[in-house]
């Protein structure tokens, strides 16, 4: 496992649950908005955390931490994420995947061995604006529908989200994103943030005004729809 962060303890990012982030590093997209650059672009073996300092640490935090959040970067480019997993899950702990659902034949794989207990997966625009969203113009949706139809098959719980940048997305984009994966369980609307940390410097957030008129678009397929992290 190629790991290069560990945040100790959130109460965000693993809905009901007490949980760690770990971060891998590598992705196979190059979103301009992405607020985790460091782990995508500018990757440094050096900085690798060893697994076996993770799994210390969880077994550490055993009855204090309940959840596992494996993010990254994309979690799914690791060739020894299975293992990994079933160590953490054989220590006792629940585990969220985050993913943006760019290989669904081992998303399916890992959910049906029950390594899985929650995946969230990034929509990162309506399908049409995808690739220029994701900074592939040319990209093949076919295993980001696959995943899609996969989650929404209900063998996992999951959620779907969406970061919101002023330059990517507009109201037609909602609508078509809320067709796109009408009768979804969870699916957020997240405003976009500075991290300091980004591929692409610059980009803007929408006003809370237009976020909510964004959700209201959703809902119209998606009632579930919710913001998060929007102030």
């Amino acid at each position: 496992m190629n790991i290069q962060g560990l945040q100790k303890l959130t109460l965000l990012d693993y809905p009901e649950k007490v949980a760690c982030t770990i971060f891998t590093a590598g992705c196979n997209f190059r979103c301009p908005f992405c607020h985790n650059a460091s782990l995508v672009t500018h990757v440094d073996l050096e900085r690798n955390i060893p697994a076996e300092q993770i799994m210390n640490f969880l077994k550490k935090r055993w009855r204090v931490l309940d959840g596992v959040c494996i993010s990254g970067g994309e979690p799914l480019l690791q060739p020894d994420l299975e293992d990994f997993i079933r160590r953490v899950k054989e220590i006792g702990y629940s585990v969220k995947l985050d993913t943006n659902g760019s290989n669904a034949r081992l998303l399916k794989y890992l959910a049906e061995e029950k390594l899985l207990d929650y995946v969230a997966m990034d929509i990162k625009n309506a399908p049409g604006k995808y690739g220029i969203t994701i900074g592939i113009p040319d990209y093949n949706m076919e295993e980001i529908f696959r995943s899609v139809d996969f989650l929404m098959s209900g063998v996992v719980p999951y959620e779907f989200r969406t970061t919101v940048v002023r330059e990517f997305h507009k109201r037609e984009d909602f609508a078509d994103i809320g067709r796109w994966i009408k009768g979804a369980e969870r699916y957020y609307l997240q405003s976009f943030r500075e991290s300091g940390d980004l591929i692409r410097p610059g980009l803007r957030a929408y006003t809370k005004e237009i976020l909510d008129q964004a959700l209201e678009v959703v809902r119209r397929n998606v009632p579930k729809a919710e913001l998060r992290g929007v102030e």
